[in-house]
């Protein structure tokens, strides 16, 4: 299911579409993208194919075909059938990542406004509140769920079906070490850019959204500037 899915009780934002049931294969490799995204699987910690497998009730071929899959995307390393890993974040890796993240995601953020009906703002406002109360909680697994969500309805509505999965192939990467900084400094300090990109949202104003979407990725660049002393 994708995630904004979830938030909707399962039926599109926008339009009524034919049923999709993906495969299987398709369904795990989806779900093992979710949790590096939202960095329920951790860096440093060797992912056992058969612990994945008894997880998802499924046999042990769909999650070693979906981890094949994502090795190929740049976020796991695969160096036997025992030592599956995140790999290990490089100063250099790191901005990359962020330098194709402020070019793609306020582009596509911005070719996404004509297509946000009050629907899907209304979805996008209710994924802003998530994210609210997990900063007000404390709460990383709330926070990185509904940040991920707020993104996700955005982007997915400029129907760039590409530049989304590399986004999403981007956050796979990070994401495992973003949880990590949170877990270790909490999510007191953090600033909330969410609001301003909704604002521009429903004032349907490209420039301003572009200067949310770009201030958000800032912060965490900034947030995340001291990651290397955690040896992740």
């Amino acid at each position: 299911m994708r995630p904004e899915d979830e938030l909707s009780g399962g039926q599109d934002a926008d339009e009524d579409e034919t049923e999709f049931v993906p495969s299987l294969r398709e369904q795990v490799y989806e779900d093992l993208r979710f949790r590096l995204i939202t960095g329920k699987i951790a860096p440093g910690v060797g992912i056992s194919t058969r612990g994945l497998a008894q997880q998802l009730d499924v046999s042990q071929m769909p999650v070693r075909d979906a981890l094949s899959r994502i090795a190929n995307e740049g976020a796991l390393q695969i160096r036997s059938k025992r030592a599956v890993t995140v790999p290990k974040m490089t100063a250099e890796r790191f901005a990359e990542i962020m330098t194709l993240r402020l070019l793609l995601e306020p582009m596509v953020a911005v070719a996404a406004l004509p297509n946000i009906s009050a629907e899907r703002l209304r979805l996008i406002r209710q994924a802003d509140t998530a994210t609210d109360n997990a900063l007000r909680d404390g709460d990383v697994t709330g926070y990185m769920e509904s940040n991920f969500l707020f993104h996700s309805l955005i982007y997915s509505a400029a129907k760039m079906p590409m530049a989304n999965r590399m986004i999403e192939s981007l956050w796979m990467q990070f994401g495992p070490f973003m949880r990590v900084v949170y877990g270790r400094y909490g999510t007191a300090n953090m600033i909330d850019q969410h609001q301003a990109a909704t604002n521009a949202i429903a004032a349907s104003d490209p420039a301003a959204v572009e200067a949310a979407i770009r201030a958000d990725i800032g912060d965490f660049s900034s947030l995340m500037a001291d990651w290397d002393l955690l040896q992740l």
